[in-house]
C-alpha cells in the first residue's frame, strides 16, 4: 500500500488531477472557490475544502484523513496553524465526508488513511491552504484598513497593521474574506522560522477520549436504533442452511432474524438480548468447498510453488551466474504467518436504511469506498448514501476493507429500524481479512570483500493487490509484495528479486500495518545478518560498509548504535540484535536487546530506534507512534499467528492470540534526527524494523537462526 500508489500513480499529470478534483467538485489545493457559510447565523471564512474560520476566530480544520491513533488530528492541525499563523488553542478539527476533494494527492486522489501516507501527501497541500488563507485575511483587512497590503503582517490570530500597530481579529475578518478570490502561487513560510512545526504539540483530541466525549463507531446511539449480532460460516466459502427462528424470538427483546448467504443476524433491542437470541437460533452451516483447508495444505503449496520461476520485480547484473561459480553463498526459506488484525475496537457499523436514502454511521479509513459498496448492495446511487465517520479505536488496515459494511447495510436492509451491527471478539479473529502466510527462497553469495557479490528473492504468496487494486497489478508482480525487497538499498551489483502469486483456497488477504514492508525488511535484515556471520564481520559494521556514502542511512545507524552501548557485553543468554530500512520515505535503525530463558521464552528488555523521517511536523508523535509500532512488532515476532484445521481458523480471543501484555513490553527509547527533507512515513515503520531486530538478538542470545514465525519456545530450548 505504499509505492505500489506511490509509483503507479505519481505518473498521473498535474493537470489531469486538478481536472480530476475540479469534476469531482472539491477543487483540490487549487482552484478553491470561497465562500461564507453560516454556522449559528454567523459568517464561516472557508476558503478551500480543510478551514472553516468562524466570526469568534476559532477554525475547524476539516480532516481528509481518519485519526485511528497515529496522531494525525494534530499534526495535520499544526500545519494549517503554522502558515495561517494560529495558536493551537483556537484550532479544532472535523471529519471530512466522502468525496473526492478530500483525496491524497500522493495516492492519485484516492480518499484512503493507510499507507503511512497521512503526513507525506497532505503536507504541502495543508501548508498551502494555511498560507493562502492567511494572505486572504490580509487582504480583506487592507481593505477595511485602507492600508496596502504590504503595510500589514500577523501575530496569531490577529491582522496587524505594523505603523499603528492596530490588530484585527480574524474572526472579523471572516465575511469580508469570504468575498475574495483565492491568490495563486501564495508564498509559503521559510522553515526557519517556524514556531509550531517541529515541536511537540499535546494533541488536540486526547482530552474527549479520556473523558469519554470522543465518539467511535461503537459509541454511536441512534433514536430507535437497534443492535444485530452476527454468526457467519465458520469455514470461508460456507453457506448458512438453517436457523431456529422460533427459538430466537422467544428471547426477550429479540426483534427479527436476518439471513444472508453465508450468516445469520440476530436483530435486538440491545446487545446481550441479540447475544443470547444468537445462541438461541443455532445456526448450521455447509462448509461448502474449503472444508478440508489446513495451515499444513497451504505452506505445502507455498513451498511447492517457491520452485517455479516467479514474475520478474527486479533484475539488476547476473545473479545467477554469479551464485553458480560462488563457493560461498547462504541459502534460506523464510516462513510467515496469516495474522489478524485484532483492532482494540470490534468489527461494527450502524446504517439507517430508508426508502430513498441510507446513513451510515462507521470508522473506516474508506469513506469513499464504504459509500460505493454500499449503494451497491442496497441498490442506490452513491449520492443517496451519507457516510458519518467516526474515530477508529485502531484500524491496521482492516478497516480499509468493507466487508462488514456490505453486511451491516445488507442486514439493516431488512429492518425498519437502524441497525447496529457488532461483532464479537471471536466473529472478529475467525472472520478477518488476513495478513498473506508468506514463503521466501532466499540466497546470495559472497566476493573476496566478504560482501554480498549476488543475492536472490523469491516471494511467494497472496496477492492484496490483485484484489483491491487490480489494475496496478504488471506484468504479474504485485507491487506491495515485494515493497522493500525489490529496492536494493544495499547496493548490491547482482540482483534479484521475483514474485510467485499463490493464493490459499478460500481464505482473504489484506493489508496489515504496511504488508509489504513488515515482512520484507525480516527476511531482508534477518539474511543480511546471515551473511555477516558467514563473513565473520559485527552486524553493524557489515550494513555499515554496504551503505557507506548514505548520510541518512549511516546517521540512523550511528545514532543506534550509540545508544544501545553496541558492542558492550550483556550477559548470559542476552543478545543485541539490529536492523535497518529505508521504507515509507522514512530512514530508520533499531537495536532490540532480548533474554532468552532456558526454556525458550524470549523476553525484549529494550529497544532503541533512531529514525530519520525528514521534517519532523510533531515529534512528540513520533515516539508514540514508534512505541505502537514497535509493540505490535514484537506481538507479531513471538505471539501472532493464525492456523487453520478442517477450514477452520483455530484462534478466536485473546487467550490465543495473543497480544503483547503490558508487564512483557521493553523499554523503549526513540532519537528523532532533525532533518530539513520532506516529511516521510511514520506509522508503519517501527513494525517493520523491530521484527528482525528481535530475531538477530535472539540469534546473538542462542546460537539460532529463526526464520519462521513466530517463535516457538521449543525451538529454542535446544540452543
Amino acid at each position: 500500500m505504499t509505492k505500489l500508489l506511490e509509483t503507479r500513480l505519481s505518473k498521473l499529470s498535474r493537470r489531469a488531477f486538478l481536472k480530476a478534483g475540479a469534476a469531482a467538485g472539491g477543487g483540490f489545493m487549487i482552484g478553491w472557490v470561497p465562500h461564507a457559510a453560516k454556522a449559528g447565523g454567523d459568517a464561516v471564512f472557508a476558503p478551500d475544502a480543510f478551514i472553516r474560520l468562524d466570526s469568534t476566530g476559532k477554525v475547524a480544520v476539516v480532516m481528509p484523513v481518519i485519526e485511528m491513533g497515529q496522531g494525525t488530528y494534530t499534526s495535520l492541525p499544526m500545519v494549517i496553524a503554522e502558515e495561517m499563523d494560529l495558536d493551537m488553542g483556537n484550532v479544532t478539527f472535523e471529519h471530512s465526508p466522502a468525496g473526492n476533494a478530500y483525496g491524497n494527492p500522493m495516492l492519485g486522489g484516492v480518499q484512503i488513511t493507510g499507507g503511512s501516507n497521512s503526513i507525506r501527501g497532505f503536507y504541502m497541500p495543508f501548508r498551502q491552504a494555511g498560507a493562502t488563507a492567511r494572505r486572504m485575511l490580509m487582504t480583506a483587512a487592507a481593505q477595511e484598513l485602507g492600508v496596502e497590503e504590504g503595510t500589514l503582517t500577523t501575530e496569531p490570530g490577529f491582522v496587524v497593521h505594523v505603523r499603528s500597530g492596530r490588530k484585527t481579529p480574524y474572526g472579523e475578518l471572516a465575511q469580508a474574506a469570504s468575498a475574495l478570490s483565492v491568490p495563486a502561487g501564495v508564498a509559503l513560510k521559510d522553515p526557519s522560522t517556524f514556531r509550531i512545526i517541529g515541536n511537540s504539540v499535546k494533541r488536540l483530541d486526547t482530552a474527549k477520549k479520556v473523558n469519554g466525549a470522543a465518539k467511535f463507531g461503537i459509541d454511536v446511539q441512534i433514536p430507535g436504533m437497534k443492535v444485530a449480532v452476527v454468526a457467519a460460516s465458520p469455514v470461508f466459502g460456507g453457506t448458512l442452511t438453517s436457523v431456529d427462528e422460533a427459538s430466537a424470538l422467544q428471547v426477550a427483546g429479540v426483534r427479527q432474524i436476518a439471513k444472508l448467504g453465508n450468516a445469520v443476524a440476530v436483530i435486538a433491542d440491545h446487545y446481550w438480548a441479540a447475544r443470547q437470541g444468537l445462541d438461541a437460533a443455532a445456526p448450521e452451516f455447509d462448509d461448502g468447498p474449503h472444508a478440508s483447508v489446513s495451515t499444513a495444505d497451504i505452506v505445502a503449496a507455498l513451498a511447492k510453488a517457491s520452485e517455479k520461476q516467479g514474475a520478474v520485480a527486479k533484475s539488476e547484473g547476473d545473479a545467477a551466474s554469479v551464485l553458480a561459480a560462488s563457493s560461498r553463498k547462504a541459502e534460506a526459506t523464510y516462513e510467515q504467518p496469516f495474522l489478524a488484525h485484532a483492532t482494540m475496537e470490534p468489527i461494527n457499523c450502524t446504517v439507517h436504511v430508508k426508502p430513498d436514502s441510507c446513513d451510515i454511521w462507521v470508522g473506516t479509513q474508506v469513506q469513499g469506498r464504504a459509500q460505493a459498496i454500499a449503494a451497491e448492495a442496497l441498490g442506490m446511487q452513491p449520492e443517496q448514501v451519507t457516510i458519518h465517520n467516526h474515530l477508529l479505536g485502531g484500524g491496521f488496515g482492516r478497516r480499509l476493507e468493507v466487508d462488514f459494511i456490505q453486511q451491516a447495510a445488507l442486514i439493516a436492509r431488512q429492518s425498519p429500524d437502524p441497525v447496529k451491527v457488532v461483532w464479537s471478539r471471536e466473529e472478529d479473529i475467525q472472520h478477518d481479512m488476513y495478513r498473506p502466510y508468506y514463503y521466501d527462497r532466499i540466497s546470495a553469495a559472497l566476493g573476496e570483500d566478504d560482501m554480498p557479490a549476488a543475492w536472490t528473492h523469491r516471494i511467494v504468496g497472496s496477492s492484496i493487490v490483485a484484489r483491491y487494486f487490480p489494475d496496478f497489478m504488471k506484468d504479474g508482480v504485485d507491487p506491495d509484495a515485494v515493497d522493500g525487497a525489490a529496492e536494493n538499498v544495499y547496493g548490491i551489483k547482482n540482483f534479484f528479486v521475483d514474485y510467485v502469486r499463490e493464493e490459499p483456497p478460500g481464505i482473504p488477504t489484506a493489508f496489515w500495518r504496511g504488508v509489504g514492508p513488515t515482512r520484507n525488511i525480516f527476511v531482508i535484515e534477518s539474511f543480511l545478518d546471515e551473511l555477516a556471520a558467514l563473513a565473520g564481520k559485527d552486524p553493524i559494521a557489515y550494513r555499515r560498509a554496504l551503505l557507506a556514502g548514505n548520510s541518512r542511512a549511516l546517521g540512523v545507524i550511528d545514532k543506534a548504535a550509540e545508544m544501545s552501548d553496541w558492542g558492550t557485553p550483556l550477559g548470559p543468554h542476552r543478545g543485541r540484535g539490529v536492523s535497518f530500512q529505508h521504507v515509507f520515505g522514512t530512514f530508520m535503525a533499531q537495536v532490540a536487546e532480548v533474554t532468552v530463558s532456558e526454556r525458550g521464552e524470549v523476553h525484549v528488555d529494550r529497544v532503541l530506534a533512531a529514525v530519520d523521517c525528514g521534517l519532523p511536523i510533531n515529534p512528540d508523535t513520533i515516539e508514540a507512534q514508534l512505541q505502537s509500532g514497535i509493540i505490535f512488532g514484537i506481538t507479531a515476532v513471538l505471539h501472532g499467528e493464525i492456523t487453520l484445521q478442517d477450514g477452520r481458523v483455530e484462534q478466536s480471543n485473546f487467550h490465543d492470540y495473543e497480544i503483547l501484555r503490558i508487564d512483557k513490553s521493553p523499554k523503549i527509547e526513540v532519537a528523532v534526527i532533525q532533518s530539513s527533507e520532506a516529511p516521510g512515513g511514520i506509522g508503519e515503520p517501527g513494525t517493520s524494523g523491530i521484527i528482525p531486530a528481535v530475531a538477530n538478538a535472539v540469534f546473538a542470545a542462542t546460537g539460532v537462526r529463526g526464520r519462521k514465525l513466530p517463535f516457538k519456545a521449543e525451538d529454542l530450548r535446544s540452543r
